[in-house]
């Protein structure tokens, strides 16, 4: 017997072993489910996260996916005016566990619990919806949308929670209305934005005349002001004038002494000519030119 030969036992027996632990060992990961098999029979209680042993050699096993998952869906939906909009929705979902045999019974595998109850019951909720809805464009409306979604959401839980789905939520992603009704729309909404920039304009346009008008009646405040500083003016050097003619009036003295003041003055220059002035009169008035006299 050569050397090799001497390892050939060996190797078989865990062969054998190797074959012995997969068949009566059961590794299930997390977030999965198994369900097991017998000759056609399913087991009605699952296998969940771990390991398992021992487990029955002659097991055939179909494992789930119960983590969480989103579906993707475009559909055409028609509402009450006759016109097609397509919607994209998402649904966020996760196999039940628990359900896990029976799924398996009576649907198969999870692909096939989606395929045959999730996207027929799916697109029958939206063209149901659609149906509830008047115009088109009012997919567009905030409103509507909460509003659909809501019921998206209430009619897949009645339908596929006994199928062994479980639904969580329902979004609508994306929505495109005919081209027509998107032109209209595009239109309506340059024509705010239009709207808006003129409301912006005129706004501007009016705060500047207010701004005008503020300035404006500032000027003519401060114009007032200064007229009435003039005629507090005026008025006080017409009291001053009225006061002085008054003082004249009573006084004939006074202007005479104007007069002595004045030819004071021309005396000291030289060469002004000098007036004699009757003491006599009322009034103060020029007798005689000396600056005539020598003339011929």
């Amino acid at each position: 017997m050569n050397q090799s030969a001497k390892f050939i036992p060996v190797i078989v027996l865990l062969l054998v072993l190797g074959l012995v632990s997969t068949w009566c060992f059961k590794s299930v990961p997390a977030g999965h489910v198994s369900v097991a098999t017998l000759f056609g029979k399913v087991v009605n209680e699952p296998y969940r996260p771990g390991l398992h042993f021992p487990v029955n050699p002659l097991y055939r096993w179909t494992d789930y996916d119960a983590r969480q998952k989103t579906h993707m869906e475009t559909a055409e939906v028609p509402s009450q005016d006759q016109l097609t909009t397509k919607i994209d929705v998402s649904v966020q979902y996760r196999l039940k566990a628990d359900m896990a045999p029976s799924i398996l019974a009576e649907t198969g595998t999870a692909e096939q619990v989606i395929s045959v109850h999730l996207i027929p019951k799916l697109r029958s909720a939206l063209r149901e919806q659609g149906k509830t809805i008047k115009r088109a464009e009012d997919f567009f409306l905030e409103e509507t949308q909460n509003q659909l979604q809501s019921a998206l959401l209430e009619q897949l839980e009645a339908s596929l929670t006994d199928k062994g789905v479980e639904v969580t939520e329902v979004l609508i992603r994306d929505i495109t209305l005919p081209q027509f009704i998107k032109q209209a729309i595009e239109r309506k909404k340059e024509r705010e934005q239009e709207a808006e920039r003129q409301k912006a304009e005129l706004e501007r346009f009016r705060t500047e005349q207010q701004q005008l008008i503020a300035e404006a009646e500032a000027k003519r405040q401060a114009a007032e002001e200064e007229a009435q500083q003039r005629r507090l003016l005026a008025d006080a050097q017409a009291y001053e004038i009225e006061k002085i003619n008054e003082a004249i009036a009573n006084n004939p003295a006074y202007i005479q002494l104007q007069a002595l003041d004045a030819l004071k003055a021309i005396s000291k220059d030289p060469a002004a000519k000098v007036y004699f002035l009757n003491s006599d009169a009322p009034m103060p008035l020029p007798l005689m030119h000396m600056g005539d006299m020598n003339q011929p």
